[in-house]
């Protein structure tokens, strides 16, 4: 493929020449091509997602496998109904409490209604309301249904700063919006409404920026993990996130869990048998421990105290860690509960579900 000469738009205080910038982007999804844009979660790689070769584009640029559905992002409730069949009551009380905001919701789709790239030929369609201005104000100026996708090389870790998607990108894409630095640092929760034991109930496809207790308070939250599909099966997955390799720097990262003083020995012993070996060693702790290890790079993405913090520098330090050409990470693991969740999640995502537990 011919390189393509992105276009990059920096967003200032400057409202005007926000609008301007904003105006452009839009246009360049109307005529079917691809942009990049921040959300509250990390950046996406929109296109119309009605429009099949504008959506093969996303593909084409990622390096995306084809089985692999993408999210839709919309502006307004009126953007969805010719898009889903009629949802129910559960479906309608998620979108009234967390919309806009991190959560997509899996839905029946219309047929004809996107592109089958899109939906990967399933018969659903995840769909999601950013809680970003940026990228409501460019989804509705577009007037198109937006495909997006996170806006990295598959398999990547995923962009929270235009810097990670030029990074990525540049010469694949024909746009850029560079808004600064995303919110949640991770993407969205997936959910789909299943049949549970007392009627509607709650399916995560893949933990996210919306908390299980979150979705607890709305309704029945099904315990089974019957969602993900493992690698190799032939089935498509329903979600983004569940069969591939995911969130990976190129070295091989292993994650440690157990009581925290047995961590920090373990990780202390693997670190000096891989300098005997001449390997390149990091380290991805909380800040609570980084002074407790030797390694070529230690970087911390937060405190145990403050998952929030923790999940927005999870990627920039994963990106970190290929900049220094790291060979072998370990990286401590953390509690589940709330966006930890999430956090861990990505962690084993990055590991490819490598985990040594001490």
């Amino acid at each position: 493929m011919e390189p393509i000469n992105t276009r990059i738009w920096q967003l200032h205080q400057d409202g005007e020449s926000n609008r301007q910038a904003i105006a452009e982007a839009a246009v360049m999804l109307k005529n079917g091509k691809t942009v990049a844009f921040p959300t509250e979660t990390v950046y996406g790689l929109g296109a119309d997602a009605r429009n099949p070769d504008a959506v093969a584009k996303i593909f084409q640029a990622k390096g995306r496998p084809s089985d692999n559905p993408l999210i839709v992002h919309i502006a307004s409730s009126s953007q969805l109904l010719p898009l889903v069949e009629p949802w129910g009551a559960l479906a309608d009380q998620l979108m009234k409490r967390f919309w806009p905001g991190p959560l997509t919701i899996v839905l029946p789709v219309k047929e004809g209604a996107v592109s089958h790239l899109v939906t990967a030929g399933l018969d659903t369609l995840g769909v999601r309301m950013p809680q970003h201005e940026t990228a409501l104000r460019l989804i509705e100026a577009s007037g198109c249904p937006i495909a997006a996708p996170s806006a990295n090389r598959s398999g990547r870790p995923s962009p929270t700063l235009a810097e990670h998607v030029a990074e990525d990108l540049s010469g694949s894409i024909d746009g850029l919006v560079d808004g600064g630095a995303a919110g949640v640092g991770l993407e969205s929760t997936v959910v789909e409404i299943a049949q549970g034991p007392s009627g509607e109930a709650i399916r995560i496809l893949r933990p996210g920026g919306i908390s299980r207790e979150a979705l607890q308070e709305i309704g029945t939250v099904l315990e089974e993990d019957d969602a993900a599909s493992p690698p190799g099966a032939e089935a498509a997955p329903r979600s983004p996130g569940m069969k591939y390799k995911h969130y990976a720097p190129r070295g091989s990262v292993r994650v440690v869990d157990g009581e925290p003083e047995r961590v920090q020995r373990h990780i202390r012993r693997e670190l000096a048998a891989a300098r005997i070996r001449g390997e390149r060693t990091g380290v991805l702790a909380f800040d609570e421990h980084t002074h407790n290890y030797e390694a070529d790079l230690v970087i911390s993405c937060g405190s145990l105290s403050d998952l929030e913090s923790a999940a927005r520098g999870l990627y920039a330090a994963l990106r970190e860690f290929d900049t220094r050409n790291i060979d072998l990470i370990w990286a401590e693991a953390c509690k589940t509960e709330g966006i930890g969740e999430a956090l861990m999640n990505r962690l084993l995502k990055a590991a490819s579900n490598q985990v040594q537990l001490v």
